[in-house]
């Protein structure tokens, strides 16, 4: 338990990672996001979720996660910047249940062919995420398009969402990716909080947590958009490191005083 949290008298510990979805903080920006990632597995779509490390990808993918029913989708996740081809295929197989002892292109037709079970069959949808994208080099980024193709008909096989940093926006849109380009129907890009959607994301977290009240006053709202430029990773990190602060040193309330004695400590 976090040693702040008898001192403030909180039931649930603010700004760490893995809050309840229904306890995240959301505006109109998150929400278009989450329309898109919704929309894109509704559809069997080929999306992109892109933004700078600390921007909250993991937890979109979570959001979106959330608001799909478990009786009409299946989501499979991978997260290994190392895939070979072959791995690709064979742990998405193992994720569905299925054998994995197949050659690159058999590996790719029983994928293709479980999700047509799945759909024809179970009315069951397949979802497939592939974050850290960005550290992917171009062979495994044409072998995951290659997800898609299939010669059963003109849909989609199953939705496929690419998640990295900006910098996979940026490969994309060169002309040696321009065939993966042209296939991405849906984008959907993370942008650093301002001042008010700061505040806001702060006040959320402080409702999680069940406090009663005010705990950072104006100004140290302020200096903590102004150190982390509205990226929320660096808001938990501040926020978090100043409630330690507060409670070691018997404050209630923290002022831009404290949080400026925080990132000294941290720069």
């Amino acid at each position: 338990m976090a040693m702040y949290k008898e001192f403030f008298g909180m039931k649930h510990t603010p700004f760490v990672r893995g809050i309840p979805v229904n306890a995240l903080y959301s505006d109109a920006e998150t929400d278009e996001v989450n329309a898109r990632l919704l929309s894109a597995a509704k559809n069997q779509s080929f999306a992109l979720l892109v933004g700078d490390s600390g921007m909250g990808k993991t937890t979109a993918i979570r959001r979106m996660r959330n608001g799909l029913s478990e009786s009409e989708y299946t989501t499979l996740y991978l997260a290994d910047s190392n895939l070979t081809p072959r791995a690709l295929y064979s742990e998405l197989l193992e994720q569905l249940g299925c054998p994995t002892k197949f050659q690159r292109i058999a590996a790719r037709k029983a994928l293709h062919r479980e999700a047509e079970i799945m759909r024809g069959v179970g009315q069951h949808k397949l979802v497939v995420i592939v974050d850290e994208s960005h550290l992917l080099d171009r062979k495994m980024l044409e072998e995951i398009r290659f997800l898609l193709n299939t010669d059963m008909d003109s849909r989609n096989p199953m939705a496929l969402i690419l998640c990295g940093q900006t910098e996979l926006w940026d490969k994309l849109h060169t002309q040696a990716y321009r065939a993966i380009w042209e296939r991405v129907e849906i984008h959907a890009i993370l942008q650093p909080y301002d001042l008010s959607q700061t505040k806001a994301y702060i006040q959320t977290q402080l409702e999680y947590s069940g406090f009663q009240g005010s705990i950072f006053s104006e100004d140290s709202q302020k200096l903590i958009f102004e150190y982390t430029s509205g990226v929320p990773r660096l808001i938990n990190n501040v926020c978090r490191n100043s409630l330690i602060y507060a409670y070691q040193n018997r404050r209630t309330i923290i002022d831009d005083k404290m949080v400026q004695q925080v990132i000294d400590g941290e720069t």
